[in-house]
């Protein structure tokens, strides 16, 4: 186990991260973007699912289709103010991500 003197750790390895993020980018060409908030979440869970956080593993809930609606809406926002919303879309994909990510358990127990 690697941890730190908080309890808070990563423990991916780098096979995972390239696997999970070649799945995703296939998915993304296959579908010529078409289903990027699948792609999205499945690194997104990847990660959560190997962060460990004052002791306590995280996990994400979120879900391509869940994601997929709020993507249509930001771009279509984006769209219709000539790019101006485009500003706020980082700030609304990571409020969406907070809003999915959940503490999972305590990991010494």
């Amino acid at each position: 186990m690697k941890t730190t003197s908080n309890g808070s750790y990563f423990d991916g390895d780098i096979l995972g991260y390239w696997g999970w993020m070649l799945l995703g980018m296939a998915i993304d060409f296959l579908t010529l973007g078409i289903a990027h908030p699948w792609a999205y979440c499945l690194m997104l869970n990847w990660k959560t699912r190997h962060t460990v956080i004052d002791g306590k593993r995280l996990v994400f809930r979120g879900t391509g289709m869940g994601l997929f609606g709020s993507w249509i809406k930001w771009w279509l926002l984006t769209i219709i103010t000539l790019g101006i919303y485009g500003l706020w879309l980082p700030v609304s994909l990571q409020k969406w991500k907070a809003r999915h990510t959940y503490i999972a358990a305590d990991v010494s127990a």
